[in-house]
């Protein structure tokens, strides 16, 4: 019996694949790419360690040829694959349709070199049918996909290792530039810039209840007063909060309340009624991008967690092919959704002829089909429920959103009134607006941004009451109502991921890692759902913006994606463009651009960002200097608490900040025993007392010693950064040199939970400092103290120890309540950690059990002889899967242990 080998790139997509396909087909997983451009120093073979492009894996001198590594874990896939080869008589490889997928098939071929035929197979959903098709229809690897994917790998690598270092050497080492992250930072940072140049403005109107001959009320806001009409918010400019035009009348508190009191007595009619009616269609089907926005916004995903979803319900055989820029729906899926719509909803919300959605986006390397429920039938969430609750809210979004392109317009009337009146000789014009949804359609399955769409429908019906022109009304109130600008929204992840597809910057399969890069690299940070720019990203946008302009703009990165999209459709070749990327022509290349940059960089100037000038005339700015941010003024400087937003820096929280150093560089009194000074003072972590005075750092012995070297590489998702040199046995004895010069570092007491800095007293220091503080023994003569520690404040006798409950006070817990809380039950050691997943009888470990434990530093999976930590992005840990768990575990048994150092005698 004849047999083939099917090659995937995951075991999930595996098992759902050996479900549809028989016992003559062998289907297995590379687990990912196989072979890449070398990682570190170590990865680079012998023979090209010396070679001068050795660092970048490219050598630039020879045709940009790359130099490609097996990866140290995939060694023995590679020799089972082989050996798995040789029993069979035809290899079918069926990676994922777009670029990396196809760029995975290739290598395989390169490393296998197989005997037998080779066919590529390719389906955008894993279903009997899809996959019975792509067996009848194979065709061979497309190599204009595999150079494109090439291409921008090598662009990639040749972007991030040229430029990264140069951020080392002017900003601060282990930063990081790439082709898509830089452009995706600016746009963070010239967000947080335009708030930071915001000035705030008021205007004030009136809010009036009308009330109709037949008794009908509503309310009505100020519209024009004598013919001019009343500023809001969108006519003032957000950097200088005056009015864009003149014509406007602006009212101030005092202003409206005069109005309010004039018009209290007025006579009101209605001056104009009008309807008219509303269609509104319902938005395409899902692509990449627009999921991972609306998950964003309806589930508070991240583009990494709502990717993590996806991908397990595609290998699963739930839904299409997650990386897409297709709106298009095939025939078979419009029949399926349209009977599914007639079941659920009823004939009449089902449109008498399909919707067509057309694709707006030219890229050959992505699906040729919208994120759509795979399969002959859409199943019901309660279903997908046992793969995960990400996956099931994921899945439910998907289906919604499909079910709702196919169906009918919502349709209603928007309505407007306009209430002219009059008194002591002042006109006032007000205006009500209403609408009302007539016919749901759509609405009824899916409201973008919404949860509930019956509560959506019922928050759009505003009615107005019924009224004829000129018919006169009764005001029953009238209030004056102030206002204030708001300063531009920060970029969430979904508002981030607009702007760069709107821009032609990145593709979908990028978006997750983009944004995963920048939070890693500290570029930005979270707030609530928002993206903030920390001053480390400030000073690199300027570095770039000033001396590197093409590689940060997003026009010149959008060219380039246009040319690895025509790379990929045939149109160009590859060569030329690396060429004319890396050495120029008839432009200014990469390699040149930073030779002639490079020494023209200033570092204090990028590095420096204004806030303003006192109101002494002197300057002050954020410095981002070696050790992070801080604030200067002349000579004066003030540390930047962890956490503070750069538009939260401005005069007045300087003022503060300078004020609490200052305060901290005069002592509160003196150590009563050692006659030391006590400063009350605050650092980048909180507020803290310190004893004694703080010793200075040791001057540098040379500016060797703290150059930046590009030896060792580490790769980056996208644009990547040269791994730092390992620390030289050397430079650890000089620093233990300097440690010793310097002296012992004065002892430092963080404040108390409550405790207010400006507040503290010479005595609540005193006790803070004494910590920890001996309460006396026990009846066995044990010595008993009570003290502040990693995870709070505790007691201690011996080596047992006891946490105060929050109503104990570390500095007077006494004796007898030490005793009370030593006398309740012991605990042995550190509780044992929680199982919060189990995996039994895992056949790939010879049915051992896997377990997943809630670890002190996180959740880990283990086998009873290795333990590997779950990724830090991990978003839901029980929606780990057994091929995850078994892919840690495998990176855990390739690291070797560190032997022991032993101690001289």
């Amino acid at each position: 019996m004849s047999k083939s080998l099917v090659i995937v790139e995951s075991p999930t997509k595996a098992n759902t694949l050996r479900k549809f396909l028989g016992d003559g087909y062998l289907v297995e997983a590379t687990v990912g790419h196989i072979r890449d451009l070398p990682e570190n120093a170590a990865q680079i073979p012998a023979a090209h360690k010396k070679k001068k492009w050795a660092r970048l894996g490219v050598d630039v001198e020879n045709d940009f040829e790359p130099l490609y590594v097996v990866q140290p874990d995939k060694k023995k896939t590679i020799t089972a694959l082989k050996k798995l080869l040789k029993e069979c008589d035809e290899l079918l490889l069926a990676t994922d349709e777009d670029r990396e997928g196809e760029a995975i098939s290739w290598h395989v071929l390169e490393l296998l070199k197989p005997k037998v035929p080779v066919k590529r197979m390719v389906f955008h959903e894993i279903t009997k049918t899809a996959v019975q098709h792509a067996l009848a229809n194979t065709r061979e690897v497309d190599t204009h996909l595999v150079e494109a994917q090439e291409a921008r790998r090598i662009i990639d690598r040749l972007y991030g290792y040229e430029v990264s270092p140069i951020l080392w050497r002017k900003i601060a080492k282990g930063l990081s530039a790439g082709r898509v992250q830089s452009v995706a930072v600016r746009m963070v940072v010239e967000r947080e810039q335009a708030r930071m140049r915001f000035h705030r403005a008021s205007y004030w109107d009136l809010v009036a209840t009308f009330q109709t001959p037949a008794g009908g009320k509503f309310d009505a806001r100020l519209h024009e007063l004598e013919g001019r009409r009343i500023a809001s918010g969108k006519d003032f400019d957000p950097d200088s909060g005056t009015l864009k035009k003149a014509s406007l009348a602006h009212l101030d508190e005092a202003a409206a309340n005069d109005l309010r009191d004039a018009l209290a007595a007025g006579a009101f009619s209605v001056s104009e009624a009008d309807e008219k009616p509303f269609t509104r269609s319902p938005a395409p089907p899902f692509t990449t991008s627009t999921l991972q926005q609306e998950a964003n916004r309806k589930l508070r995903f991240d583009a990494r967690r709502t990717m993590r979803a996806a991908q397990k319900l595609y290998e699963s055989g739930l839904i299409t092919y997650m990386r897409t820029d297709s709106v298009a729906l095939s025939n078979d899926a419009i029949a399926m959704t349209r009977k599914n719509i007639e079941q659920q909803y009823g004939p009449e919300l089902l449109p008498p002829s399909p919707r067509r959605y057309k694709n707006k986006v030219k890229n050959a390397q992505e699906a040729h089909e919208c994120i759509r429920p795979a399969g002959d039938r859409i199943r019901s969430v309660d279903e997908v429920r046992k793969l995960g609750s990400d996956e099931a809210k994921l899945y439910e979004l998907i289906w919604k959103r499909t079910m709702a392109c196919q169906m009918t317009d919502a349709r209603g009337r928007r309505m407007s009134l306009k209430v002219s009146g009059s008194a002591a000789g002042r006109s006032a014009l007000f205006q009500a607006r209403g609408s009302v949804v007539d016919k749901p359609g759509f609405l009824r399955a899916y409201v973008e941004g919404s949860d509930d769409p019956d509560a959506v429908l019922a928050d759009k019906d505003t009615l107005l009451p019924p009224v004829e022109e000129g018919q006169t009304l009764t005001c029953d109130q009238l209030v004056s109502d102030g206002h204030e600008t708001t300063p531009p929204p920060r970029l969430t992840e979904a508002a981030l991921i607009k702007a760069l597809e709107e821009s032609g910057i990145g593709r979908p399969s990028t978006y997750a890692s983009i944004i995963d890069t920048i939070q890693r690299r500290d570029y930005t940070f979270k707030k609530g759902n928002a993206l903030v720019p920390s001053f480390v990203a400030f000073a690199v946008v300027a570095l770039m913006r000033e001396h590197l302009t093409d590689l940060i703009d997003p026009t010149f990165t959008a060219r380039m994606e246009d040319r690895l999209d025509a790379i990929s459709r045939g149109e160009q070749g590859t060569l030329p463009y690396l060429k004319e990327f890396y050495f120029g022509n008839g432009t200014l290349g990469l390699r040149p651009l930073l030779d002639q940059k490079a020494a023209d960089i200033d570092p204090r100037t990028v590095c420096t960002i204004s806030i303003g000038t006192d109101a002494d005339g002197n300057d002050v700015a954020v410095r981002v200097g070696r050790y992070g941010p801080y604030l200067q003024r002349g000579e004066d400087t003030a540390p930047l608490p962890e956490g503070l937003c750069p538009d939260e820096v401005d005069l007045a929280r300087a003022e503060i900040l300078f004020a609490e150093v200052k305060r901290a560089d005069t002592p509160i009194g003196h150590h009563p025993e050692n006659g030391k000074p006590i400063y009350v003072k605050s650092g980048r972590y909180g507020p803290y007392v310190q004893l004694g005075e703080s010793q200075a750092r040791p001057a540098k012995k040379s500016a060797k010693s703290t150059k930046s070297s590009a030896k060792g590489e580490a790769k980056s998702e996208d644009g990547e950064e040269p791994k730092k040199p390992a620390k030289s046995t050397k430079k650890t004895k000089a620093k233990s040199a300097a440690k010793a010069e310097v002296g012992e570092k004065p002892k430092m007491v963080s404040l108390l939970k409550g405790m207010i800095p400006a507040e503290m007293t010479f005595e609540v220091a005193l006790s803070l400092l004494a910590l920890p503080r001996p309460l006396g023994v026990d009846s066995e003569g044990r010595a008993i103290e009570a003290g502040v520690g990693r995870y709070g404040p505790f007691v201690k006798r011996e080596r047992e120890y006891r946490s105060l409950t929050a109503d104990d006070n570390v500095l007077t817990v006494d004796l007898a309540r030490a005793l009370v809380l030593f006398a309740q039950e012991k605990r042995s050691g550190r509780a044992a950690p929680a199982t919060l997943k189990l995996f039994e009888n895992v056949k790939a470990l010879g049915g051992k059990d896997i377990k997943m434990l809630d670890g002190r530093y996180g959740p880990y999976v283990t086998d009873g002889d290795f333990n590997a930590s779950l990724p830090k992005d991990t978003a839901d840990p029980q929606a780990l899967t057994v091929e995850e768990a078994l892919e840690l575990l495998a990176v855990a048994r390739t690291k070797k242990k560190k032997p022991r150092r032993r101690t001289k005698k």
